[in-house]
């Protein structure tokens, strides 16, 4: 029997796809192991969101030769988004010995078949009807606690700036069936939370079906469980979703909504679909609904002739908003692009780093005013297990999404607990125990 090392890099859907790997692996006899120098093996699941990422996996190519070198036989392989985008650059390097898309991972026993004979290969095309809805994931989060689910695949919006829509290709959903089924699947494994996953989930929708209708379905289907999602677009999320929110105790109160800039001028350019005015709405209609929501962003410092007053809309955003947490980065040209060819990257790279370093001040004083805003409250809290810090401290996170730590050392991963928060920091609530959530 084989052994197969993946290492996965990038966003919550390349997790999810690694699962489904292991699982289409598994059927095939491939064994799955954390020790990559046991491994027959050796793939990473990368990401090309960022210049930087991929960076990190050429890097790490260059150490995966030397189990190439020391142990004749063993297999690289590269998939996922920079497998997609960089295609044969990656084969020609001679140091890989396949490259998949998101959409061939159905093909990987046939393509590890053939290179193991000698032949380097490469399956990167993409497809219209790939969901993988039939696959049974093989959970690779070692606590037991939190799955991801993937509804649908793939993004339509084509971001100027983006390179997802090129690697990962159109939408397409994934039938409802199988994705309440997997939700169950969970629930009976002992999972107690379940994160719906897809480029842009509002824009699901399946026969009559839109993600309104598919949130709840999942909600009612496992009231026992907690429901997260990710990734909405500010001009996809409708009333109907917020409504089913507020409405289902088991859905919760987060909601990450990338505004990436806080400019008019930008985001016409970046192609957000949507206005400043029309953000700001999106989130008063949040806060009307559900007042104890959570609001997250992601942001881009530094986009193509982004001037000092664009840049302070980005931060008077920030300031009127009073986001929990951000996502912030300066950013990096994506060859194939529509901002790559049509707009010069011309914002000095100082400017940038100047820029973003403003933004990250400002955020990390609002996520403290937001903490400290909470000192007093009673969250339910799911342990996720001990603190990295002290081991006789417990971790988890509320419905919120904030991080909260607490001394505990008789409760365990997967337990509910509730806890009121003492004091904080500007990434953690500081809690103690109040009482045990009892079903």
């Amino acid at each position: 029997m084989k052994k197969v090392y993946i290492e996965t890099y990038g966003c919550q859907m390349n997790v999810a796809d690694t699962e489904v790997v292991f699982s289409l692996l598994g059927k095939e006899g491939y064994v799955r192991t954390e020790e990559m120098g046991e491994a027959d093996v050796i793939l990473a699941n990368t990401c090309s969101v960022r210049d930087n990422a991929e960076q990190r996996i050429w890097g790490r190519i260059e150490q995966f030769q030397f189990q190439r070198r020391t142990r004749p036989g063993v297999l690289v392989g590269i998939l996922g988004c920079m497998a997609e985008r960089l295609k044969d650059a990656l084969l020609e390097s001679g140091k890989v010995d396949v490259v998949a898309g998101p959409d061939a991972y159905r093909s990987l026993p046939r393509l590890l078949a053939a290179a193991s004979q000698g032949h380097p290969q490469i399956d990167v095309l993409l497809s219209r009807d790939e969901t993988y809805g039939d696959i049974a994931p093989v959970r690779v989060d070692t606590n037991g606690v939190s799955a991801f689910i993937s509804i649908m695949r793939g993004c339509n919006n084509v971001c100027s700036y983006c390179v997802v829509p090129y690697t990962r290709g159109a939408e397409r959903s994934r039938d409802a069936h199988s994705i309440v089924r997997e939700a169950c699947e969970c629930a009976q494994r002992g999972y107690r939370e379940i994160t719906l996953l897809g480029q842009n989930v509002d824009s699901y929708r399946w026969e009559d079906l839109d993600f309104a209708g598919l949130l709840a379905l999942v909600a009612e289907s496992v009231p026992a469980l907690r429901i997260r999602f990710s990734t909405s677009n500010p001009q996809d999320i409708s009333d109907a979703v917020l409504e089913t929110m507020a409405s289902h105790d088991n859905i919760c109160r987060h909601i990450h909504l990338p505004v990436q800039s806080g400019s008019d001028r930008m985001l016409e350019k970046m192609r957000r679909r949507y206005t400043r005015e029309g953000y700001l709405e999106r989130v008063a209609k949040i806060r009307a609904l559900m007042p104890d929501c959570a609001i997250t962003t992601d942001v881009i410092a530094g986009f193509c002739s982004e001037t000092e007053e664009d840049h302070r809309d980005t931060l008077s955003l920030f300031g009127t908003v009073g986001f929990d947490a951000a996502f912030m980065f300066q950013y990096s040209e994506r060859p194939g692009t529509l901002a790559a060819r049509k707009y010069p990257d011309d914002v000095p790279p100082e400017v940038k780093t100047r820029r973003l370093e403003e933004i990250i001040a400002l955020q990390n004083r609002l996520s403290l005013e937001s903490n400290r805003r909470d000192v007093g409250k009673t969250f339910r809290v799911l342990v996720e297990g001990p603190s990295k810090r002290n081991p006789a401290e417990l971790c988890g996170r509320n419905s919120q999404n904030k991080m909260c730590v607490w001394p505990d050392t008789v409760h365990r991963a997967g337990d509910f607990v509730d806890v009121t928060v003492k004091d904080c920091t500007q990434a953690t609530l500081l809690c103690e125990l109040f009482r045990i959530f009892v079903e």
